[in-house]
């Protein structure tokens, strides 16, 4: 493998692993030589060596085979001649230790887990009413008591909590029952230990570890769909540690029946559970956000002011994704320190405009579907799925319609978010709710109160 094949393989590896572990952990990694079958990387200290061995090890090995299939194992070492910078001081507090502190400190023999985020903790975490139920349970499961539901099931749209509170349970979980082995990882990273098994024929030792833990916790469940060997151990690990009392929680960015190509069988274990959906954020939990994050801003600037308004012109405006709306008010703090203002609201129009640009009101088919079947009282699935009976197929008309008219989606587009009909299909839909708009009262009322409703 060359140092060219490198920087190739390093930007695939950015769009898996995200751009803050990429920027801390990948980045600084350096090809140094390959040679009997191993693959050696200069890092800048031991520590990053030991934790990128231990949560990126096999994602790189399994990135390296791709081009170089005779690598069997992938070794860091800091160069004799290197800046070799101080390792980190002792460990600190459980409330400030960092993710990778926390990777670090595992026990040999135990799972690999992914790190966790220190500012992921139920004390950050802000309730609302779109995402009460989904703390209470997430805070029950936390306490480390009997299993009374299993899986806990969390699922909701992009920036809604749901890494938040896996997060929140496992910190939770360390403090009050350190003796339970608690693994917390994505499914990527569940199907990378397991494809790294299978090449090296180690399916026992895999097994025996996944089956052994305490509290196995999985984000992101949707990427194991359509990969029939991860599906297969998946289950099979699921039904061990549930015929075992040990409690598993589950993320997905929507409800286990609409998971396409995930297996029938594990759909129906998922629903045995408890499944919460956290709904999008309403404008009292945005605002409520935004003055939690001031809260914790006051040390970081202090002596900044910012007039009235402010967070209310934020909350309003900036309402699909938390993550953008914190990332927002972060900029918006760093700008006003800079140049010394106030933070006013002419400020945040100037500095934020790209952000209220990008984030003005676009309605998702997604949404468009919940609302519909909602309205109509049916199943999400059943409006998507094949039945053409009038109670579903009529529903799935409106939907398809209002699809068309308030997204900027094409018509296979469309038709393939509702469960991969023919663009014609969605052609014929749309022309006949145009139709009925004009003969039936009902039809009509019912499309404008639902059209009222996305918008609002």
């Amino acid at each position: 493998m060359t140092k060219e094949q490198w920087g190739q393989l390093k930007q695939e590896l950015l769009g898996t692993v995200g751009k803050h572990n990429f920027a801390n952990w990948i980045e600084p990694l350096e090809l140094s030589d390959v040679s009997d079958g191993v693959v050696t990387f200069n890092v800048p200290t031991t520590f990053t060596g030991n934790y990128v061995s231990r949560n990126f090890g096999d994602l790189i090995l399994f990135q390296v085979n791709t081009v170089s299939p005779e690598i069997r194992r992938v070794h860091f070492r800091v160069p004799a001649n290197g800046n070799v910078r101080p390792e980190p001081s002792a460990p600190k507090p459980r409330a400030a230790r960092s993710a990778a502190q926390a990777a670090v400190s595992q026990a040999e023999g135990q799972v690999p887990a992914a790190p966790l985020d220190d500012r992921f903790t139920f004390d950050n975490f802000v309730v609302g009413k779109p995402n009460e139920l989904a703390h209470a349970a997430a805070r029950r499961v936390a306490e480390g008591g009997p299993v009374t539901f299993n899986p806990l099931f969390l699922y909701g749209g992009v920036g809604l909590g749901k890494t938040h509170l896996m997060h929140a349970i496992a910190w939770e979980l360390q403090s009050k029952r350190p003796d339970l082995n608690v693994v917390y990882l994505s499914a990527e990273q569940f199907m990378y230990r397991f494809v790294q098994a299978l090449r090296d024929r180690k399916m026992m030792d895999f097994k025996e570890m996944f089956r052994s833990v305490d509290v196995l916790m999985v984000d992101d469940v949707q990427f194991i769909a359509g990969k029939d060997s991860t599906q297969e151990e998946f289950f099979h690990t699921f039904n061990a540690l549930v015929d075992q009392n040990k409690q598993i929680v589950i993320s997905a960015d929507r409800a286990p029946g609409e998971i396409e190509n995930l297996e029938d069988r594990i759909k129906s274990r998922l629903q045995c559970g408890l499944v919460v959906d956290l709904h999008p954020t309403d404008y009292e939990l945005r605002l409520g956000i935004l003055q939690s994050k001031v809260d914790r801003f006051r040390n970081d600037y202090p002596g900044l002011q910012m007039a009235d308004g402010v967070l209310e012109f934020l909350a309003h405006r900036i309402s699909t994704n938390v993550r953008v709306l914190e990332g927002a008010l972060t900029r918006l703090y760093a700008f006003a320190s800079l140049v010394g203002h106030e933070i006013t609201l002419e400020l945040a129009q100037d500095c934020l405009a790209d952000i209220l640009r990008a984030s003005e009101r676009k309605i998702s088919i997604e949404e468009i579907q919940r609302q519909v079947s909602e309205h109509y009282n049916i199943r999400l699935s059943d409006m998507i799925g094949p039945k053409r009976v009038r109670t579903f197929a009529r529903p799935r008309q409106v939907a398809m319609y209002l699809c068309k008219q308030m997204t900027s989606r094409s018509l296979p587009e469309i038709g393939r978010r509702f469960g991969g009909r023919d663009h014609t299909t969605v052609m014929h839909g749309v022309k006949r709710i145009d139709e009925l708009r004009h003969q039936d009262a009902q039809i009509a009322e019912d499309l404008e109160l639902l059209r009222r409703t996305l918008e609002g």
